[in-house]
């Protein structure tokens, strides 16, 4: 045990996923963002803030298996990471407050982001 403090979120996917991959025209991808980033702050609300330094993992998961890549949905998982420090579980997201985040395939099931936020060393 490390001691350390660690605080899972879950954020089920309130809409498509933003991909890097995309070339949406900004107006549609900024209507994205904003549902991901309030998906975030939702799942976030009522957990006590970190003080220091955090690592994030983000689990990716998706309906579909087969192969993609977890990096490119790099777009959402900073979007939900916004809403966390909109509900102000981080006091940024910046370098000095967060490492990562990293990107990880979950698995299959339910679209959604489980953001795994740990104190950092």
């Amino acid at each position: 045990m490390t001691g350390r403090r660690i605080l899972e979120l879950d954020v089920p996917a309130p809409c498509e996923w933003i991909n890097s991959n995309d070339r949406r025209h900004h107006f549609a991808k900024a209507k994205l963002t904003k549902l991901w980033r309030e998906a975030g702050r939702v799942a976030a609300l009522g957990h006590e803030p970190f003080a220091g330094k955090v690592r994030i993992v983000a689990h990716i998961w998706k309906v579909r298996g087969g192969r993609w890549d977890a990096a490119n949905y790099w777009p959402t998982v900073k979007a939900a990471v916004d809403g966390v420090v909109s509900a102000g579980v981080l006091d940024d997201d910046d370098w000095e407050h967060v490492e990562g985040p990293d990107m990880r395939r979950g698995g299959k099931g339910a679209p959604r982001i489980i953001l795994t936020i740990e104190e950092a060393l």
